[in-house]
């Protein structure tokens, strides 16, 4: 087999075809997750707690910046791989050139709109005065450079949508390592700070971007790559749309409140804001096996659907799922067991590690139910049923964790923690995922996205 040629995961058996899939996608995971890590390692150790701070408080709105995005890419994925299943050549063609244009008319806004709307987005986190300037000079830059993220995010989707993992991988290990390089000669060499890695991170983006688009037009024995095409037609817009929407929904949902959050771990101060952002580097790590298992069930789902075959996308969803969790659990164990050796990564300062490692055990468990959320998600969207994860997000992310977070913080305050307890900030979290995980597996059973599936 042809590692670099689209697959067809409507043969041969589903876990083995499931796990091909879903490594190169992992270990494309979790380079671009180097991305950020890289970032804060290195202002962490060249510059400082309060740089490291920075770079971390501006997550959630970067998060916020890239709901466009997230949106194009779930809806392409879908349409992408069950007209891939289908073998339905023209509508493949004319789907990718729609997703190229969308994404291009995405970037113009967001690099118009984005400098203007970060400083006062930071005022409304109630960012400490320590680290305002650091977060808004690292906002402008990435918004500016938004095409290249946005470029990325877009055509990759659309190349494992093909069924194409390995390709999407090889670029961006070519870009994560040239975002280190460039991180450590712009922060260390030439004492850039912040900046520096912002400036490091749209440089490896735009490389990543591009040689996903020169790749595609390689590709002309599935689909035509023509100037025609990227005229956006009603028919193909409005179903990108219909299935995008709800997941850019989510998204932004999600986005938003961890920005509402993000101003109550802001009133703990500077250390607690550090340990967060070093809690939220490695949950971005171990959070990989999800994700990508969730995105190759929503490919596996949407080709086997395009070819007619309900039967496999169920057996697939049951090993599927249980694989990730198998992996998840050891993720998890070794966690909590060299939990404090990987927050020393960041930082020398012991009480920040100390900090850190807490916050990380209290979430350790919830991994494991991750995957069942991520994975049974996936199915449901390979499906073209976008809508019954938006809900759960909705109620899991908004509904329990933003009143449980206020209020278990507000329950803990005392004369000696006039703050209340941080701790409870994690919490909140690890009873948001479990509720996510139970209702993910009730709407699965229930099965109503069954009827959205278009065959």
């Amino acid at each position: 087999m042809d590692l670099f040629k689209p697959v067809d995961m409507t043969q041969g058996d589903p876990v083995k075809v499931i796990m091909t899939f879903t490594i190169p996608m992992l270990i494309g995971n979790v380079a671009q997750q180097l991305y950020n890590t890289a970032d804060s390692i290195i202002v962490g150790r060249f510059v400082g707690d309060n740089a490291l701070a920075a770079v971390g408080s501006a997550g959630p709105i970067v998060n916020l910046m890239l709901v466009l995005f997230m949106g194009i890419a779930t809806g392409a994925s879908i349409m992408v791989s069950q007209y891939f299943g289908g073998n339905k050549r023209e509508e493949l063609s004319k789907t990718i050139g729609t997703c190229i244009t969308m994404t291009v008319l995405a970037s113009v806004f967001l690099m118009a709109v984005g400098p203007f709307v970060t400083k006062p987005l930071l005022h409304l986190l109630n960012t400490p005065d320590s680290i305002l300037d650091w977060c808004h000079q690292y906002l402008v830059i990435i918004f500016l450079g938004a095409a290249g993220g946005g470029l990325y995010n877009i055509l990759s989707g659309v190349l494992r949508g093909l069924g194409d993992s390995v390709s999407a991988l090889i670029y961006l290990l070519v870009a994560t390592f040239l975002n280190i390089v460039l991180d450590l000669v712009f922060v260390a060499y030439f004492k850039m700070g912040v900046p520096g890695v912002a400036w490091a991170t749209i440089i490896a983006q735009f490389v990543s971007a591009g040689l996903c688009l020169w790749k595609l037009t390689k590709m002309q024995e599935v689909f035509d790559m023509k100037k025609e095409y990227l005229i956006p037609e009603s028919y193909f817009t409005q179903r990108l749309i219909r299935l995008g929407l709800p997941s850019g929904v989510t998204q932004a949902i999600f986005s938003m409140s961890m920005i509402v959050v993000q101003s109550l771990t802001n009133s703990f101060g500077e250390l607690f804001i550090a340990a967060n952002v070093i809690v939220m580097r490695i949950d971005g790590f171990v959070m990989l096996p999800a994700f990508s298992f969730g995105s190759a069930m929503t490919t596996y789902a949407g080709q086997n659907i395009g070819a007619g075959k309900m039967d496999r996308v169920l057996e697939g969803a049951k090993k599927g799922t249980l694989a990730a969790m198998g992996i998840s659990a050891v993720l998890t164990a070794l966690i909590l067991l060299f939990g404090r050796h990987l927050m020393a990564i960041f930082t020398d300062t012991q009480e920040l590690i100390d900090l850190s490692n807490n916050m990380m055990r209290i979430i350790a468990p919830g991994y494991i139910l991750m995957e069942v959320t991520q994975c049974l998600s996936g199915i449901m969207r390979g499906a073209g049923d976008t809508v019954t994860p938006m809900w759960i997000s909705i109620i899991s992310s908004v509904v329990l964790r933003i009143p449980l977070a206020y209020g278990l913080v507000a329950l803990t305050k005392t004369p000696q923690l006039p703050q209340g307890n941080c701790a409870m900030m994690y919490v909140s979290m690890l009873i948001s995922w479990t509720a996510g995980a139970l209702l993910t597996y009730i709407m699965y059973r229930k099965g109503n996205w069954k009827e959205r599936a278009y065959y």
